[in-house]
């Protein structure tokens, strides 16, 4: 793919082969960011995984300290004595049955994450093929199934990412906007990277971390350590 003069340019900055410390790390991102529009600071990072093996799959869920500039809607699947609670902890929208059978008649909703309580997963069931595919299933893996609607949505709320491993042992997450500090991106990444370490499986041998680069929307790519 041919490159653009901007990313070029950008390009330019980064010395080829050396592996950058977390704060100057972004401090050069932030320079190499090229778009008009504050773009995202996504990291990526290669595991020492084999991803075909199910017993070395890498998933998790972590609250950045800085969350991640997005702002996110919440609906809440919960059971009516729940409510006053989900609203209060911030959730932007209720899920009730009536709400599943018009996802399940429609394909189309207005939110981007989902929380719900046990006794409304046997009724979500009509939607896992519609929200499973995106992502967007509550799970008890994620954090996102369970009797503490407080602690599941306000954490949801203020930036908390879930993340796994793709095809080739990679995993793939944003740690915020251009438009922060350095110091709270540095902030972001080291919470997500520690995460990261405390998930590894105890079947993988050997080097765990092997490469991790940060770039943003559009710009180069930053090794890191």
């Amino acid at each position: 793919m041919k490159k653009g003069k901007k990313y070029i340019e950008a390009a330019k900055l980064i010395e080829p082969g050396k592996i950058y410390g977390t704060e100057e790390a972004m401090e050069l991102a932030k320079k190499t960011s090229k778009t008009k529009f504050d773009g995202s600071v996504e990291v990526h990072l290669r595991l020492g995984i084999d991803p075909k093996k199910s017993d070395q799959q890498v998933r998790g869920t972590v609250v950045l300290p800085h969350g991640t500039g997005k702002t996110r809607k919440v609906i809440a699947f919960v059971s009516a004595d729940k409510e006053k609670e989900a609203k209060e902890a911030g959730a932007d929208a209720i899920g009730t049955q009536e709400t599943i059978d018009e996802i399940a008649k429609t394909g189309k909703f207005e939110w981007d994450l989902a929380v719900a309580t046990p006794d409304m997963m046997p009724k979500l069931a009509k939607v896992a093929k519609v929200l499973g595919p995106k992502g967007l299933m509550p799970n008890p893996k994620s954090d996102t199934v369970g009797t503490n609607v407080t602690k599941m949505v306000s954490e949801l709320k203020k930036g908390k990412l879930a993340f796994k491993t793709d095809d080739y042992g990679i995993v793939h997450t944003v740690i915020g906007k251009v438009s922060f500090d350095a110091k709270a991106l540095a902030e972001n990444y080291e919470v997500l990277l520690e995460t990261i370490r405390k998930a590894k499986p105890s079947a993988s041998k050997g080097v765990y971390l092997k490469n991790v680069t940060v770039a943003t929307t559009m710009g180069p790519a930053i090794r890191t350590v």
